[in-house]
């Protein structure tokens, strides 16, 4: 298995580029301004793409998921719960969005506008397979095969209702977990936006992040990674599940 990671210029979301040993791939969360670098990676590696994969569905994270998804010809999928937020990544993120649904004002329309992405260019994506309930509680895991990588869709609410966890094995390497907002090296993602929940987040810490394996190497969806290992010992916000 290999990671290629790319940044995107909004936010500094992580997109990951799955790679498994016979080429095939998913990506997943293509922040906005990653898709001419995805698709040139692809080409030149030949690369055959699977899925877009999005740990939740707030723009930073899936801004070009329709872009991309469209320009490999691949789906989208998401958990059900996150499925309405990649139509609207204004009005669904609250304060940090726009005033009313899809006004594009406010913090986001800002952080694109500053590396020159036209907040009302969003474009999203046609194909989109759902996974998961919709409904209240956790879904059960979904596993898809990548080659030979194991990619496994843990829902993990609490920063959104349809928060995900993409867990990778290859039987090789050490497992990797994608945590988009969920985790991060020393702290957690918030819980104030529209579709964040506290307690929910609380639970998903305990039941969901704390029995991971603790060799797992986390790579959040901002910012530096780290290991499962390293978070049970040293962040303030596993403290409970210790």
């Amino acid at each position: 298995m290999e990671l290629l990671t790319l940044v995107s210029p909004v936010l500094g979301a992580r997109c990951t580029v799955v790679v498994a040993s016979d080429g095939a791939c998913v990506v997943v969360d293509p922040g906005a301004g990653v898709t001419d670098a995805v698709v040139a990676a692809v080409a030149e590696r030949g690369l055959r793409p699977a899925a877009v994969l999005v740990t939740h569905g707030h723009a930073d994270h899936a801004w070009d998921a329709g872009p991309l998804s469209a320009a490999l010809d691949v789906p989208v999928r998401v958990h059900a719960a996150d499925a309405y937020r990649l139509e609207d990544p204004f009005g669904t993120l609250g304060v940090l969005g726009g005033a009313a649904p899809h006004d594009p004002t406010g913090p986001l329309a800002s952080a694109l506008a500053q590396v020159g992405v036209d907040p009302r260019g969003y474009r999203p994506p046609e194909h989109v397979e759902t996974f998961g309930d919709a409904g209240p509680g956790r879904s059960e895991d979904v596993t898809w095969a990548v080659g030979d990588v194991t990619v496994v869709a843990r829902h993990a609410p609490g920063h959104t209702e349809g928060s995900t966890l993409y867990l990778l094995h290859d039987g090789a390497a050490r497992p990797v977990a994608l945590t988009g907002d969920v985790l991060f090296a020393g702290t957690i993602g918030r819980t104030d936006l529209p579709g964040g929940d506290g307690p929910t987040m609380e639970r998903t810490l305990r039941e969901v992040v704390a029995v991971l394996d603790p060799r797992t190497v986390v790579l959040p969806g901002h910012g530096p990674g780290s290991d499962v290992a390293t978070e049970l010992a040293t962040n303030p916000y596993l403290a409970p599940a210790r």
